[in-house]
């Protein structure tokens, strides 16, 4: 029988949509019963509820530290979500700070942030903060003290030019409805002094390369004296400790590599160097949201014509928005890929002063080899001449009878003269085989 529209599924519909709404309104009781739940933004490590932080860190939740611009930091706990709205990136990009390129260099420029991974430096960047994962690891240690260090320093610098700044204020700034605007020689007082992005960029690249140049020296100090010693002694003990010094070797090599290969990319490509000027973009941003505020308003037509009889060029004239403008970051970038390719360069010369020495014990081994050959071939030499001496007295000594053997002393005559013959014919072969160059003299 066919299904007709009465069929029997309908009851059954009828008793799930019932327990699904009961289901649905079941959570209101129980939610007025329990305490409320952690918020999805961010938690304080020291605060809150155990149980609440398990539940949170089950979610996704990472630890990071957080510095601002005057150098404080706290350690906070993000979840992936929150990462994506606070810095405007893309979840693609947490990929980069996993664990699967725990040793992979790159610098990323998006529209509001900067992505960096530096060898053990996996970070988040933006004009105002930076956000460092896993900072208590032993490695990453030294650039959170750099920072903490370095950060206040520079802070206090800028204070004291803003408060010096102050008197010429008016020169440097103009009113539109309310809102105050940095013009072109403000724009040029801050690039005197490097923007906040490219402080910390300076001292990632400074730690990273600081620690390379410290295992670079220290692989130095374990390789000369290894090497010399194998090739003083040729030894299984010696072989092992050199090749566990190469393959560390070669593992430094590829790190220092990466880090120079992106270094190099971001030079020969101005434009990725001008996305990372992050504290210009957002200036800028700033400038077309308080224009476009004034125009609005129609205050902005009575500073114009002083905006352009003292100045050349508007606030967002093509030299201040990309133009070529990025000699401070290609400065700053050349200076540290001088150094990696210094680093390279040193672990270059281990590595050909490792292979110089396997071309020595190579040759040293070839040597021995040769000198273990020359010896077969002299006691094959010897051996044949013995057998024919072994040949002749195993003929005579057949029970054929001969005249001569009645005679007295005829022993020692045949055993010298037989032996002589031996000696001459090993001798003759000898003299051959130097003859023929197949025996060193």
């Amino acid at each position: 029988m066919g299904k007709t529209p009465f069929s029997f599924r309908r009851p059954s519909i009828r008793r799930r949509r019932s327990k699904s709404t009961i289901s649905s309104q079941s959570p209101p009781p129980a939610s007025s019963s329990s305490p409320p739940p952690p918020s999805t933004g961010s938690n304080l490590i020291g605060g809150g509820g155990g149980k609440g932080k398990g539940k949170k860190k089950a979610g996704g939740a990472r630890l990071w530290m957080r510095f601002d611009t005057s150098g404080a930091s706290e350690l906070v706990e993000y979840e992936r979500s929150a990462i994506i709205k606070r810095a405007w990136i893309p979840a693609r990009d947490f990929r980069i700070l996993g664990p699967l390129f725990s040793h992979s260099s790159s610098i990323l420029a998006r529209e509001r942030a900067m992505v960096v991974n530096l060898e053990f430096i996996k970070a988040i960047v933006t004009a105002e903060e930076i956000l460092i994962l896993d900072p208590l690891q032993q490695e990453v240690l030294p650039f959170v003290d750099q920072l903490r260090l370095q950060l206040p320093r520079r802070s206090a610098y800028k204070t004291r030019g803003a408060v010096a700044g102050d008197v010429d204020d008016s020169e440097t700034r103009v009113s539109t409805g309310g809102q105050w605007l940095p013009v072109p020689e403000a724009m040029e007082d801050l690039q005197g002094e490097l923007p906040f992005e490219f402080q910390v960029l300076e001292i990632a690249l400074e730690v990273v390369c600081s620690f390379l140049d410290k295992t670079v020296a220290e692989l130095e100090r374990d390789a000369y004296p290894a090497l010399d010693e194998l090739a003083r002694n040729v030894s299984t003990k010696n072989l092992e400790h050199v090749r566990s010094l190469k393959s560390n070797l070669t593992r430094l090599l590829a790190r220092v590599q990466k880090v120079r290969d992106e270094i190099e990319h971001l030079l020969d490509d101005n434009e990725d160097m001008a996305n990372l000027y992050l504290t210009r973009k957002w200036i800028q941003n700033q400038q077309s949201e308080a224009l476009s505020g004034a125009a609005a308003s129609n205050s902005i037509t009575a500073v114009l014509p002083r905006l352009g009889s003292n100045r050349s060029g508007s606030m967002v004239s093509s030299r201040n928005l990309y133009g070529n403008d990025v000699e401070d970051l290609e400065m700053l970038l050349e200076a540290y890929f001088i150094q990696l390719d210094g680093t390279r360069n040193k672990i270059l010369s281990v590595r050909e002063y490792i292979d110089d020495t396997e071309d020595y014990v190579n040759i040293q081994l070839d040597n021995q080899r040769n000198e273990l050959i020359q010896l077969q071939l002299i006691l094959t030499i010897a051996s044949f001449a013995i057998a024919i001496e072994t040949a002749v007295a195993g003929w005579c000594g057949v029970n054929i009878p001969f005249t001569w053997n009645n005679k007295h002393g005829i022993f020692g005559i045949f055993v010298g003269g037989t032996t002589a013959l031996s000696v001459l014919i090993f001798l003759l072969v000898l003299g051959y085989a130097r003859w023929k160059k197949l025996i060193g003299s």
